[in-house]
């Protein structure tokens, strides 16, 4: 340690100390002792003036005392080397470039001190004095001054002058410590204000460089403080920590000065604010580049220091944007900015700086569970917005096609709907975008729309039932076989345009489907369940409007139904035709009163030739189901046959060809042919053994869908 006599000097750079420690520079204890108002700190910046004033009138007291022995002397060394700045100060050059050139200049050893005559002489200034240096950035100059303030007490705590008086030692320690902070939050300023101004203060950077250069090696060979109140004087007061410290401070403020609209404003208010963020970082980084680093040794590593900090300040920023209860364009927008533009050539792989940005040695933009959560939040978003989208397109068909009453849109022999063409539309639109970012998201997106088709198409099909259930309308069969049809085109369509996994919704498409074919029945019973009650009555018998009119109905019914896809066609024709054939024999067999051999003879004709123009009529319609025609026959030549035999034998021929027909039916078809009950029983014995014998056909169900009356109407 240099004597309190040596003057302060400029020091070479010594290597960083690498610590990231900058708490512990405001942690002294000296620093509870600072008054907190502007005027007990000007009192504190002038107790060295006070000593000044105090020591002046000692000597004038001095005169009448007779003169100290050489012991006295010695004590009072320490104070007489303080009263120097009683004396008149020094001439000298006041200009800052020149007073840091001269002390730039100066030769220095190892420890930091002056080893020439060369080094200036000059007194020291007053705290006042010093802080002053300090505020207007002349640090090369205030550190000087300091740096001989905390030479002086160091040098009393060593002769042990701060035990005859602790009170003035501890202001001076107090004042040492409230000077080197304000150069430390000069250290700030001078940071904070660096990528403020057009153009770059290369001499005030290069200035505040060499001081904290100068302050690490006066300290090189100093530990850090114990506990002692006092052992921060002459101790490192760590300045490059408080410049890192700075440099990530100044990050932050400029990333949160970026402007910011509200949503109010505008709608697209985010996807604005991130574009000024991309502007405003990027022209930093390359101001930061280009003028700043140049002012730093390369121990510093400010490129680095400075992108590490703007990552973090964006990161952060980016979090604080996701508090906000964000809408499917701002996640969009969000996710888009963090795959796509961060790392382009807009922002961190701009080519001037791709020699100091190594994003391999960035931490990810946003922690693992905010990016998760960011992408469920798009997810969750995203069907939201493809549940209202369909949703708008049930309103539409609503409001402009079901009200208007228009007629479905043909293609070629087909019912066509736009509903297949403006789904796969829309989500081969929100596919691509998502797969701009992500191919999860890619991937998540034709999932997702999926899933919401599975829920869509059955409610699409309630709203459509519904509508038209209290309308008497012909257009409820076009618009249906036009659904389906659309709705089969959108399948084929995911799996070919989107190689999608279509399954789970074919299954959903095949119910929906059957109930199709349900609510196409329920409308076609509505419309000849009336006419089928009049069979085999008087009515009947006497002219041939009924079935004419039944089969006007039902042909005029299924003609629509010729223009849907096949094989689906043929389900909704089969459907149809054995409608019209149960409900036929359903009507056919409920018991009447015994009817003679003449009426039993015309009622079998008649049927034959009902049965032959039922089956005519849906073979030119396209109906595929020729197992049902000889129901109606069976049943006529049991009516009308006189030979009892050949009645067993008609039994018989009707049990192999439907083998769902159990005794009630024959038993109910025997007594409207007029047989007792002991003659149909010896009859009915055999049909169990004949059941036994016949073979069982998937999907021919006939009489397993009849349920004869018991109740004798009359004929």
């Amino acid at each position: 340690m240099a004597s309190p006599a040596e003057p302060a000097s400029p020091v070479r750079s010594t290597e960083d100390e690498g610590t990231d420690s900058v708490s512990e520079l405001n942690s002294s204890p000296l620093n509870n002792l600072e008054a907190k108002s502007p005027e007990s700190t000007l009192k504190r910046m002038l107790s060295f003036r006070r000593s000044k004033r105090s020591l002046a009138k000692d000597k004038d007291e001095n005169k009448k005392i007779p003169e100290p022995t050489k012991d006295k002397a010695s004590e009072d060394s320490g104070t007489l080397r303080r009263n120097k700045s009683l004396l008149p100060k020094v001439f000298q050059k006041k200009e800052e470039d020149s007073s840091a050139k001269n002390l730039t200049d100066t030769s220095v050893n190892k420890s930091g001190e002056n080893t020439g005559a060369e080094s200036i002489q000059q007194q020291p200034l007053s705290v006042m004095e010093i802080n002053e240096l300090i505020q207007k950035k002349q640090l090369l100059e205030a550190y000087a001054s300091i740096r001989c303030l905390e030479k002086e007490v160091i040098s009393e705590k060593e002769a042990k002058k701060d035990e005859d008086n602790p009170i003035e030692y501890a202001r001076k320690v107090k004042d040492v410590d409230m000077l080197c902070n304000s150069v430390a939050n000069s250290i700030k300023s001078v940071v904070e204000e660096t990528l403020d101004q057009f153009d770059i203060d290369e001499s005030l950077l290069t200035s505040m460089v060499t001081v904290i250069s100068k302050e690490e090696a006066a300290h090189a060979d100093v530990q850090s403080p114990d506990s002692s109140e006092l052992d921060w004087v002459g101790r490192p007061r760590k300045w490059r920590d408080v410049w890192k410290e700075a440099v990530r401070g100044s990050a932050e403020k400029r990333v949160r000065k970026v402007p910011i609209s509200l949503k109010e404003d505008n709608d697209s208010w985010l996807a604005i604010h991130l574009g000024f963020l991309r502007k405003y970082v990027s022209e930093d980084l390359l101001k930061i580049k280009q003028s700043v680093q140049k002012c730093y040794p390369d121990d510093y590593k400010v490129c680095g220091r400075y992108f590490e900090s703007y990552h973090s300040a964006i990161s952060s920023h980016l979090q604080d944007l996701l508090q906000r209860r964000l809408e499917f364009n701002e996640l969009y927008a969000l996710l888009d900015w963090v795959v796509n533009t961060y790392y382009s050539e807009t922002l961190l792989g701009h080519p001037d700086l791709q020699a100091e940005v190594k994003t391999e040695n960035l931490p990810q933009l946003l922690p693992s569970e905010t990016w998760d959560k960011l992408k469920k939040d798009y997810e969750d978003s995203l069907a939201e917005k493809i549940k209202y989208y369909l949703d708008n397109i049930l309103k539409l068909e609503t409001r402009e096609k079901w009200k208007e009453e228009k007629q479905p849109e043909t293609s070629q022999t087909e019912y066509d709907s736009s509903l297949s063409l403006d789904i796969q539309t829309f989500i081969g639109q929100h596919k691509n975008e998502s797969g701009k970012i992500l191919e999860s998201l890619e991937t998540a997106t034709l999932e997702i729309s999926i899933r919401e088709l599975r829920e869509f198409i059955p409610r699409f099909r309630k709203a459509f039932v519904e509508w038209y259930k209290e309308r008497e309308d012909l257009l409820f069969v076009p618009y249906l076989v036009a659904y389906i049809n659309g709705f089969r085109d959108l399948i084929r369509g995911l799996q070919t345009t989107f190689n999608a996994n279509t399954t789970e919704l074919e299954n959903v498409l095949t119910d929906v489907t059957m109930s199709f074919r349900k609510d196409v029945l329920d409308q076609l019973k509505q419309k000849t369940q009336p006419l089928f009650k009049k069979i085999l009555t008087n009515t009947w018998m006497l002219n041939s409007e009924i079935l004419d009119s039944i089969m006007s109905t039902t042909v005029q019914f299924c003609q629509h139904l010729k223009h849907l896809e096949q094989p689906v066609d043929k389900d909704f024709l089969g459907d149809a035709h054995k409608y019209v054939v149960r409900e036929y024999i359903t009507q056919a067999i409920k018991p009447r009163k015994r009817m003679n051999t003449a009426k039993r003879e015309e009622v079998g004709k008649k049927m034959k030739e009902e049965a032959t123009v039922i089956r005519n009529s849906f073979k030119e319609l396209g109906s595929n189901v020729d197992w049902l025609n000889s129901a109606i026959h069976y049943i006529a030549n049991i009516i009308s046959e006189k030979n009892r035999h050949k009645i067993k034998d008609y039994i018989e021929e009707i049990c192999q060809a439907y083998p769902d027909v159990r005794k009630k039916h024959i038993e109910a078809v025997l007594t409207c042919r007029g047989l007792n009950r002991n003659k149909k029983k010896s009859i009915i014995q055999k049909i169990d053994r004949l059941q036994e014998n016949a073979e069982s056909v998937t999907d021919r169900t006939l009489f397993a869908e009849i349920d004869p009356l018991t109740s004798v109407t009359c004929f």
